[in-house]
């Protein structure tokens, strides 16, 4: 996919999206399922908020960010995982296309996707 130009202070990346592909079928017919990556560019990555876990895990952080796919971005991103910055994210529920009448500008997709450390 064709990156998109800089907009100003807001500077897209490239990010790679990892899904879960059936690539068919073993011996007792039951599917055979294989990661498969996918860069992807023209990404705004926004940082979101950051929290402590529980007190079980003193050494524990939940990290939100959301990521805006750029207009055009038409796979579905439902249990996939956002690799960004050396980060890998998993992505919240099933992110939908935004309305181009109603949303302008480059970017049609938002997903957000959480990190737990420790």
């Amino acid at each position: 996919m064709a990156r998109l130009p800089d907009l100003g202070l807001m500077r897209s990346s490239t990010v790679t999206v990892t899904r879960r592909e059936q690539v068919g079928t073993d011996a007792f017919n039951a599917p055979v399922y294989e990661e498969v990556d996918e860069e992807v560019g023209g990404v705004l990555p926004q940082p979101g908020a950051t929290a402590d876990l529980a007190a079980e895990r003193p050494d524990g952080v939940s990290v939100d960010m959301t990521f805006h796919f750029p207009r055009g971005y038409s796979k579905s991103l439902r249990g996939c995982r956002v690799t960004y910055g050396g980060k890998r994210y998993e992505v919240v529920g099933d992110p939908q296309p935004t309305m181009p009448e109603l949303t302008p500008g480059p970017f049609g997709l938002t997903a957000e996707a959480v990190r737990v450390d420790g």
